[in-house]
């Protein structure tokens, strides 16, 4: 329950001004201290509890071996990324020799891999089998019968066959665009909110698509920021992408480059010295990946950043909000602070989009605001992402968010802050004479409007 105002006032240390000594003013620290404690006390209890991929090495090395061994294979063909994935887990009868299986669930998998494809990386599956049944890297990556079963939402949730003004390309903003490259992934996502576009068979988009997506960003000098992603940026090849970033980087008005890939969670493999010194050529190059679980931060994932960060990308990570997965406070920060450890910034927590097939997976956004409410003032601001729902039909992202400012009152303004204590801020009036700059039809206008203040 809140406190109110002259509650507030008289912790406060202004009103010890009759005491005003160091001892006093130590004392006041001190208890303070121990009240900011209590404040995380619940999340220290169970911290520990919660499973990195740092606390199962031991358990992933065995499922690492007992792979190798399956599939005839060896430390160096573990470590090609090529090779992680032309052994990709994809069938029913592969999964079964890493997983046990009753033959209800063989009898679902089979059925949905009539209609819909997946895979694994060996590496990921190496995760899978650290994760307890049905847990939260399981879900991830191994079908389930609602897939197919649940008829809710829409196959083109933002609309993107209706924001492509030229091949490849997908744009709903002013300033900047993705280019989609292809379909591949090291794992095809359960979540995915592209899993229309993974039909039957890896695709990389031609190089003539490519070429008329790169003339659409010279043709309009608005875009200062490209997104490319498909599937996954980072499964092109070296020498496409070397030659697609070095078209961008070319172009004067694009300002950055982006890639989109999942390849440090589910590929570290992938992050060789030779994609590092290509993505160094052309900065500055932002790459934003997707880790949803802790178990996903493990050594392997830590080395994939640390090469990049060192190639001078700048990592973000933009996590979905996943029933049974992380929609969880604790899990969400111990992931976000285990994610700054490795030095990729928390971006995005998004929550999960209306795709078909994925409603099992859909939480209450009751859940993200409690996670944001867990997050702000409770651990660094650099381990607190920004909680977006995105808009139906391609209409951009609405970033949702605990409400602490309880509007204005004349020129006072009532807040709330993270300790749910009420208090009130003076706000100070636009200029001089009472009236504000308003923009509204600046752009038209190319005038600045004085409005008077209410």
């Amino acid at each position: 329950m809140a406190l109110k105002h002259d509650e507030v006032t008289a912790h406060h240390p202004e009103h010890l001004h009759k005491q005003n000594d160091s001892s006093t003013r130590r004392q006041f620290a001190l208890e303070r201290a121990t009240e900011l404690r209590e404040k995380i006390k619940d999340y220290l209890t169970v911290r520990d509890e919660i499973p990195t991929g740092f606390d199962l090495v031991d358990e992933y090395l065995a499922a690492r071996s007992r792979i190798l061994d399956a599939l005839n294979a060896s430390d160096e063909d573990w470590d090609d990324w090529r090779w992680q994935l032309r052994n990709r887990i994809d069938t029913v009868e592969s999964l079964s020799r890493f997983v046990d299986l009753s033959d209800n669930e063989k009898e679902e998998l089979d059925e949905v891999s009539s209609q819909l494809r997946w895979a694994i990386s060996p590496y990921y599956m190496a995760l899978v089998m650290c994760d307890k049944p049905h847990g939260g890297i399981w879900k991830q990556s191994i079908p389930c019968e609602l897939e197919i079963t649940d008829s809710y939402g829409s196959e083109d949730p933002m609309a993107e066959g209706w924001t492509s003004p030229a091949p490849g390309v997908t744009r709903r903003y002013p300033d900047r665009m993705i280019i989609n490259v292809t379909n591949k992934c090291a794992m095809f996502c359960r979540h995915c909110q592209r899993r229309r576009n993974i039909g039957d068979k890896d695709l990389d988009k031609s190089r003539s698509v490519l070429e008329e997506a790169v003339q659409y960003v010279r043709d309009n000098e608005e875009i200062r920021d490209v997104l490319i992603t498909g599937g996954d940026a980072l499964l092109l090849s070296d020498k496409t992408l070397d030659w697609l970033l070095g078209e961008l980087h070319s172009i004067p008005h694009v300002e950055i480059k982006r890639l989109g890939t999942r390849t440090p969670v589910t590929l570290p493999q992938r992050i060789t010295p030779e994609l590092c010194a290509i993505l160094e050529k052309y900065p500055p190059v932002f790459i934003n990946t997707q880790f949803n679980s802790p178990m996903e931060a493990t050594p392997e994932a830590k080395k994939a950043c640390d090469k990049l960060v060192k190639a001078g990308v700048v990592l973000g990570n933009q996590a979905v909000l996943l029933r049974g997965v992380n929609n969880n406070p604790y899990v969400m920060k111990k992931l976000n602070q285990e994610l700054l450890k490795m030095r990729v910034r928390p971006y995005y927590i998004f929550h999960a989009k209306n795709v078909k097939g994925t409603s099992h997976f859909i939480t209450s956004i009751d859940d993200g605001l409690e996670i944001m409410e867990h997050l702000r003032g409770y651990t660094s601001g650099l381990a607190v992402p920004t909680y977006i729902i995105n808009a139906p039909y391609g209409n951009g992202k609405t970033p949702i968010a605990p409400n602490y400012f309880l509007g204005r009152r004349g020129n006072r303004s009532p807040a709330e802050n993270l300790g749910e204590q009420d208090y009130t801020l003076r706000n100070t009036v636009r200029h001089g004479d009472g009236s504000r700059v308003s923009l509204a039809s600046h752009f038209e206008t190319r005038e600045r409007l004085l409005v008077v203040s209410s």
